[in-house]
């Protein structure tokens, strides 16, 4: 039951970063004029507020779907017989992403949609992925020191291929913050930007984007080399495949003035790409179960002497 709970709460954190993409590209960034209410007066859209504040609306919404499934990610874990602390932990964990995710987007409304703060969200909802990801690999673990199936230094490389992946998604946020799609109607000149050459962002991206991809077939290189698992010499191979379809369509996207759908896509993508490097450095280890501490054999009572 852990292991479904766990998959159902990464399931839910990758559908709110689509969805948080979705309020972006339908320009209902403010569909919601304020927060935690949805106007000063009522807390849910008025006719009014048309299709833009249902999407935002729906938007906020999902975010008590997706504590219902870390909720439920969390009770599962305390319930487990025998009781695996770590997993409860990173349940709770999600838990606190979560809120201070929904506050930091309650602040991107506040502030008008400022472009720093998007990028802020988008990131904390990235961390809120990496520990749903985690708690589920760990959910078909043991509680077992990890035990590296590689020699330290590949595991560490796999480390390095996973934090370019993270800065490569963090430059996407850029380039989004100085992009076309500011989350507003086009004519609302009011939403502030990123005050850097929006072809100079993407260029740099794209560049990131390079790296990645020439780190990525290093690794699946090496992997063959020192004959690693099995399954991380696949996921390496998946995590490349999905580089290149994010490459491709990238390039597709800039060329053909960023529309809504291939966006989307795009962020979803990312998502993806974000999950097949994290699953590489937990392919590169082992864990057992536990062991009970040792106990010490009865001692047979003593008779008393006559």
């Amino acid at each position: 039951m852990v292991r479904r709970a766990a998959f159902a709460a990464l399931v839910m954190s990758v559908v709110i970063v689509v969805t948080g993409g979705a309020v972006r590209l339908t320009a209902s960034g403010l569909g919601c004029t304020t927060w935690p209410r949805c106007t000063d007066e009522s807390l849910t859209p008025t006719a009014e507020m048309g299709f833009h504040g249902i999407v935002e609306f729906t938007n906020r919404m999902l975010t008590y779907v997706l504590s219902a499934a870390v909720g439920w990610a969390i009770l599962a874990a305390r319930c487990h017989r025998p009781w695996r602390r770590s997993l409860t932990r990173l349940g709770w964990a999600q838990f606190w992403l979560v809120m201070s995710n929904a506050v930091l987007g309650g602040i991107t409304v506040l502030t008008g949609l400022n472009p720093y703060t998007v990028a802020l969200h988008m990131i904390a909802a990235m961390a809120l992925v990496w520990v749903a990801l985690l708690m589920w690999e760990r959910s078909k673990e043991g509680d077992g020191p990890a035990e590296p199936s590689v020699a330290r230094p590949i595991h560490r490389l796999s480390y390095v291929l996973v934090t370019v992946i993270g800065l490569l998604v963090a430059a996407g946020t850029l380039v989004t913050g100085a992009g076309h799609h500011p989350g507003t109607p086009q004519d609302n000149k009011i939403v502030p930007r990123i005050p850097i050459d929006y072809d100079r962002l993407a260029q740099f991206h794209a560049d990131f984007a390079f790296v990645s991809v020439g780190l990525a077939i290093a690794v699946i290189f090496v992997f063959t080399a020192v004959k690693a698992p099995q399954p991380a010499r696949a996921r390496a191979k998946e995590l490349l495949a999905v580089l290149l379809l994010q490459g491709v369509l990238g390039f597709v996207q800039y060329f053909t003035d960023a529309p809504e759908l291939m966006v989307g896509l795009h962020m979803f993508l990312a998502t993806l790409t974000w999950i097949a490097a994290l699953r590489i450095p937990v392919a590169l280890r082992t864990r057992g179960v536990e062991e009970a501490p040792e106990q010490l054999p009865a001692q047979t009572p003593r008779t008393a002497s006559v």
